[in-house]
């Protein structure tokens, strides 16, 4: 099994492991080796099929692999006292894309419209956290070391796809959508992609009430934008929806947290 190949950008990394003092025992760092790259593949596959009944080609190995991995850079969180992996991310730098021919947002999205900024996107996806591990710390450590890696590396943009389970037959894609539809209409200028496989939307029940998923919202806080009609995934059984962030536009509030606003 390979480990994410070394590329420019990767060259240009100064910080590799990432820490929170509120936090103690956890630690984020950057895989190096098969060994902690297949801890990643478990931890992704354990949970997609799990709370997604995802569907994998490498199930009989108990990981998630795909033909991205290699191209990408790991984020792992590890609980160091129980020497656990339990939280990761990948991220996809724009010579990466080209080596493996394409982002994995298209692969469900045409995203010509990106087409001047494709230089300046990287993208962020396989988001996973051990559900015992979900009480914001672990996806705030890890958006620290996606925004630090993209900072350092001279990044603008971050794409990614937020998925929406439809295990609830669509009422939560259903509110997102709403919401992400009003704002688009509030909002002209927001970059539109368009789904290859539409997931049928106007057939969603959006008269239930339903929340807003904290992945999501914690895109939208970032000030992320939603950029058009979700992707139908049938492997994930899950809504795609296609998101885009400008680190120029990130709430001010975040670039301090983040510890970028000074450097403006």
């Amino acid at each position: 099994m390979l480990i994410p190949r070394k590329s420019v950008s990767q060259g240009k990394i100064t910080q590799s492991v990432w820490s929170n003092p509120e936090a103690r025992g956890i630690q984020l760092r950057l895989v190096q080796t098969p060994e902690e790259l297949r801890a990643v593949q478990k931890l992704r596959y354990d949970v997609f099929t799990s709370e997604m009944n995802a569907v994998f080609p490498s199930a009989e190995l108990g990981l998630d692999i795909d033909k991205y991995d290699e191209h990408c850079i790991h984020f792992m969180v590890v609980d160091e006292e129980k020497k656990q992996v339990v939280g990761t991310y990948r991220m996809l730098m724009p010579e990466g894309a080209k080596k493996v021919g394409a982002y994995y947002s298209e692969s469900e999205f045409d995203i010509s419209a990106l087409d001047n900024i494709r230089d300046s996107v990287v993208e962020v996806g396989r988001s996973c956290i051990h559900p015992a591990y979900r009480n914001g710390g672990v996806i705030m450590l890890l958006w620290t070391g996606i925004v630090s890696l993209t900072h350092q590396a001279g990044f603008r943009y971050l794409l990614g796809c937020a998925s929406v389970s439809l295990r609830d037959d669509g009422v939560t894609a259903a509110k997102v959508w709403r919401e992400a539809k009003d704002f688009m209409e509030r909002n002209p200028n927001v970059v539109r992609l368009q789904p290859l496989h539409r997931y049928p939307v106007e057939k969603l029940n959006s008269q239930l009430p339903a929340r807003i998923p904290p992945l999501i919202k914690g895109y939208l806080n970032l000030g992320a934008q939603i950029c058009g009609e979700p992707a139908w995934d049938p492997d994930f059984n899950t809504a795609d929806f296609p998101i885009l962030l400008d680190m120029e536009e990130m709430d001010i509030r975040y670039k301090r947290h983040f510890g970028i606003a000074d450097e403006e």
